[in-house]
């Protein structure tokens, strides 16, 4: 009797010795308290090594035998850095996690892949309901931002959802509301999110600039990075329905679905099909374009690629990388001018064709004399969108010519060459030969290269040297001339250079200095200062990449006196201090007369983008506005109450407030920024900031923090109406803002301001109509009776009720009527970018 019992545990046993698992004591717990905090470090009760290279370190398990999800800290490669993640696991019957040999962790989510932290960081789920992760220095990297919301636990659920709960269990926040790159069955990615790849497995940080995929009012569409960004694939919505709702798509088993939120979603407008899995699948943005779903069977594997079916390896934008030609089974070639030839573009990598091809000459716009086009038969691209329509091939080949920024001329037409489709590209990605009788159509592509001047002729070099001797001879008259004021300049020079050096050893003793970075360093990670974002009030913008692989933005300051004022100004304001919504100052570099201030990268660019009807790149749902909008309080109320000393930013505008990949935004650009000890009220100062954003009391030149709080509500007026302050395309008595601010509350007409290019903020109308209160409360003539940041804070969270006894007289004659004479503190109206392209 006892031989049947013997062989079912024997059996067992064998079935669960297949797994060998690392973890001590195996849990199955997949919520967490308030007052909660876990570190980094093995002494988490899940700590393991896998095979790969991988390492995670789980504080919440949700369920027990078969892949699962699991969240917490995880890393891969050197371990040197970590995320703070959601990723799928192997378990087994008694909730451990085991280390099959092919079940490797697999990432769907993260909090801080552009800040990774090291061993050590802290995560806590604070007393007050937010989820904060610091890294080992006590900066916070990453946070919910739930502070006060009645949060009263951390639950991690089937599905993978990481959620923040309340009392009567309804969500507070979640991490399907801020997707990264990957969607798990059952998520919904809805407009005004977007999944970004990352540079790779082993690099987290956001492929910035180059692919995304979103949904928009007119259906899901995927992006290429550019100016403007290019679609390479799309659904368009497939029925004229009436219906205004916010579109999402949907992750299925066996479908990606995309529905209208409405009364009735059951029914999808478009459907991807998905093959149909008993076990755990995702779906990720990879970064190379593709669209992959990830199946376990016994071992993860792909089982769809959803975008293929459409486009083919050659039809994505990287499949031979920039300005490379696609032919075959994903031949890669570079284009050539055939008769006669001449090889403008050679291969990045000569190993890896797929790498595309750079120019050999890249092109100027000096002189377009210079320049030709490689013209190419059966060439066609992957985007179909028309810059202009109904012309003939010469028409888009000069319209081409005529802007500088035009890499070629793309024209489609039919039977007939005098009419078709042209598109010009600012970046040109990977071309492909068709087949005029399968995509019925001819496509030609004209690619704009730069000539190389020839030597002078033979005749033109002996009438040259006719004229030589009369040269010589006006110019030895000039010489012993030249040589005194040569002498006078090298004194000039020598003297500045020793000024310089003395100054530069100075600067390593200021006070906040952060790190410092070599100017080799810093002219290798911008690759010679090649890709410039923007213009500051100071300097240009550069993008660069740190040899860890982060991104950066950095800044090279312009000017003579100027340059060290507006350098330490920043250096000293936000050297020493970390807030989740100022932006981070990685570093500087001081040399010789130079200086460089280096930044954390933000994906999304500067608030301008986004705010300003016929300017922005897309509209900004009502619920990202209002996160941003807390997002500015928050780092405000920072600055004027948390820090050491008191610390006036005074100049709060859209350019200065940069948004990261998940539109989380940052305070910026600390130039003119003024530091005064917590016992002084008010400072006195030379009028500094951007006209329009200017407080009344500047005409006092006596100021205080409200100066900001006044920035603040002209900034928060214009992202609820969706305009400039300013704005000479309205009509003339509405060009200025205040003016119909004061109307509107006169006439009992706030809903009338609303932005009418946004269709979800009309929805919110009344409570978009509280926040213009918000904004008239910071807008106060008299700067007493303007709430401090603190104040706005709380009632942007509910805390507290706007002021009711309001001044409804926002128009100030002797401040919008004057002429700014900008003085070296003050700075015009530029796009202080530290961000991704415009």
């Amino acid at each position: 009797m006892r031989a049947p019992w013997i062989c079912y545990c024997f059996g067992l046993f064998l079935i669960l010795s297949c797994y060998s698992t690392t973890a001590q004591t195996p849990f199955d717990y997949p919520t967490a308290n308030l007052s909660t905090t876990w570190k980094n470090t093995e002494s988490l009760p899940h700590s393991i090594n896998f095979t790969d290279g991988s390492r995670i370190r789980a504080i919440l398990l949700r369920g027990s035998f078969g892949p699962k999800f699991a969240c917490g800290f995880y890393c891969n490669g050197t371990c040197i850095n970590y995320l703070f993640a959601v990723f799928i696991v192997q378990t087994n019957s008694g909730g451990g996690i085991v280390q099959p040999s092919i079940g490797f962790p697999q990432v769907v989510w993260s909090a801080n892949r552009d800040n990774p932290v090291s061993y050590g960081a802290m995560l806590n789920l604070t007393a007050s309901g937010e989820l904060v992760l610091q890294d080992v220095d006590g900066s916070t990297v990453w946070t919910t931002n739930t502070n006060g919301k009645s949060v009263a636990g951390l639950n991690l659920t089937d599905d993978g959802n990481l959620m923040l709960f309340d009392d009567s269990s309804s969500m507070v926040w979640q991490s399907f509301d801020y997707p990264t790159d990957c969607l798990v069955p059952g998520q919904r990615l809805f407009q005004g999110q977007q999944l970004i790849p990352s540079v790779s497995s082993t690099n987290w940080t956001t492929q910035k600039g180059l692919f995304s995929l979103q949904v928009t009012d007119k259906g899901l569409f995927a992006y290429v990075g550019a100016n403007p960004p290019q679609v390479y694939y799309s659904i368009s919505v497939s029925r004229n329905d009436t219906n205004k709702g916010r579109r999402y798509v949907r992750f299925l088993n066996g479908s990606l679905s995309l529905f209208i939120l409405s009364d009735n979603p059951s029914e999808p407008d478009a459907v991807i099909s998905i093959p149909q899995s008993s076990s755990a699948q995702y779906m990720k943005l990879m970064p190379d374009g593709h669209l992959r779903v990830f199946e376990w069977q016994s071992g993860w594997l792909v089982v769809a690629d959803l975008l293929n079916d459409f486009l083919g390896e050659c039809n994505y934008p990287m499949a031979c990388g920039r300005n490379g030609l696609c032919s075959g089974n994903q031949q890669c070639s570079c284009p050539v001018l055939s008769s006669p030839r001449i090889d403008y573009f050679r291969p990045v990598n000569d190993r890896q064709p797929n790498m595309g091809c750079s120019e050999i000459t890249p092109i100027t716009c000096n002189d377009i004399r210079d320049q030709t086009f490689i013209s190419l038969e059966n060439v066609g691209y992957f985007n179909s969108i028309a810059d202009m329509e109904k012309v003939d091939i010469e028409t888009c080949k000069q319209a081409c010519v005529n802007n500088c920024s035009c890499k070629a001329a793309l024209f489609r037409y039919g039977s007939d060459s005098s009419s078709g489709d042209c598109y010009l590209p600012f970046e040109l990605f990977t071309m492909m030969n068709v087949d005029p009788n399968v995509i019925h159509r001819n496509a030609s592509a004209f690619i704009k290269v730069q000539n190389v001047r020839s030597p002078p002729s033979a005749s033109t070099s002996r009438s040259s040297q006719s004229n030589l001797g009369v040269i010589l001879a006006s110019t030895i008259g000039s010489v012993f001339f030249l040589l005194g004021v040569f002498g006078f300049l090298f004194y000039i020079i020598r003297k500045r250079r020793q000024d310089a050096q003395m100054e530069e050893e100075s600067i390593g003793e200021v006070p906040g200095m952060s790190n410092r970075f070599s100017y080799e360093e810093v002219k290798t990670a911008t690759e010679n200062f090649n890709k410039k974002l923007g213009e500051g009030g100071f300097g240009a913008v550069f993008e660069g990449t740190l040899k860890d692989g982060s991104k950066i933005a950095v800044k090279c300051l312009e000017g003579l006196g100027q340059v060290n004022k507006s350098f330490l100004a920043e250096v000293e304001s936000i050297g020493s201090i970390h807030h989740v919504n100022l932006v981070r100052l990685r570093g500087f570099c001081a040399w010789k007369s130079q200086r460089f201030l280096v930044y954390e990268f933000m994906s999304n660019g500067s608030l301008d983008r986004w705010i300003y009807h016929g300017d922005r790149e897309r509209v900004l749902e009502w619920n990202c506005r209002k996160k941003i909008i807390l997002d500015v309080a928050k780092g405000l109320a920072y600055l004027h109450e948390d820090c050491r000393q008191k610390i006036i930013h005074l100049d709060i505008k859209p350019q200065n407030i940069l948004l990261d990949s998940d539109f989380n935004a940052k305070v910026s650009d600390f130039g003119l920024s003024k530091l005064i000890d917590r016992n002084q009220s008010q400072v006195m100062t030379t009028m500094r900031g951007t006209p329009g954003y200017l407080a009344p009391e500047w005409l006092s030149s006596v100021i205080t923090e409200k100066v900001d709080v006044y920035s603040f509500g002209i900034v928060l007026l214009e992202m609820l109406c969706g305009r400039k302050n300013f704005d000479r395309s309205q009509p003339e008595e509405s060009w200025h803002l205040l003016s119909v601010l004061q109307k509107h509350w006169e006439h009992g007409m706030l809903l009338d301001m609303i932005d009418k290019y946004s269709e979800d903020m009309q929805t919110h109308g009344l409570e978009v109509v509280e926040m213009i209160k918000v904004a008239s409360w910071c807008l106060q003539y008299d700067y007493t009776k303007r709430p401090s940041m603190s104040t706005v804070v709380k009632v942007l969270e509910g805390v507290m009720k706007v002021e009711s006894s309001l001044d409804y007289n926002f128009t100030h004659p002797k401040l919008q009527n004057t002429v700014f004479e900008y003085d070296k503190d003050m700075t015009p109206l530029l796009a202080s970018v530290l961000s991704g392209p415009r």
